[in-house]
């Protein structure tokens, strides 16, 4: 038999999850990702390159959740997911690739709505657009930036799988998403890291 636990008003899916959502849809999970995240809730989620946790950009009380999910240091920020980014960098994206802004490039382009406690301490923050139907979908129905980092301790490896995400991390966010074929990417690295300086001078961090 399936069993889940009751935890801020929704489930909170471990391993077993697997039978619980056998039933669901590609879309119906869709639908429940963005209601937990609406809810204040944090993810387990694909993502264009590898799983990720996150939760709604918008949200301090869900960004610090994840910190201490991850057990990572405040002082390392962590980047977001969202829907578009116009930049003129000259940048060929042949992979997906994370833009670190400074304040005055990012926050014309998200708004103010973006949790105080997410941006690095000089004010800059990571921003990728997926290429993945996923995380746009959610992002466009959340109708806000989603958080995005590794599924992994911190210090630990990234997960390049579900199956390699340690279970006690499972075990903290509000929602494991399954791991559909559907929900998929190809790509197994982590993101390239561009920093895009106030200048408008460009440094590739991790190619």
């Amino acid at each position: 038999m399936c069993k889940g636990t009751k935890k801020n008003s929704y489930f909170h899916i471990q391993d077993v999850f697997f039978c619980i959502f056998a039933a669901m849809t590609g879309e119906e999970i869709i639908t429940q990702t963005v209601e937990i995240l609406r809810s204040g809730g944090t993810i387990l989620y694909p993502t264009d390159t590898i799983w990720g946790i996150g939760c709604d950009a918008r949200n301090p009380e869900a960004v610090e959740r994840i910190y201490a999910i991850k057990e990572r240091d405040r002082s390392k920020s962590m980047l977001v997911l969202a829907d578009s980014l116009q930049l003129s960098d000259g940048v060929e994206e042949s992979r997906p690739t994370t833009y670190i802004l400074p304040m005055s490039v990012w926050r014309p382009l998200l708004g103010d709505g973006v949790a105080a406690n997410l941006p690095a301490a000089d004010g800059s923050l990571g921003i990728r657009v997926p290429r993945h139907a996923f995380c746009q979908e959610v992002i466009r129905r959340l109708g806000a930036p989603l958080v995005s980092t590794s599924a992994n301790f911190s210090g630990r490896p990234s997960p390049q799988s579900y199956g390699e995400i340690e279970g006690g991390l499972k075990k903290r966010v509000d929602f494991c998403v399954p791991p559909l074929p559907e929900f998929a990417s190809s790509e197994t690295r982590g993101s390239r890291i561009v920093r895009v300086n106030a200048n408008g001078s460009v440094e590739v961090i991790r190619p």
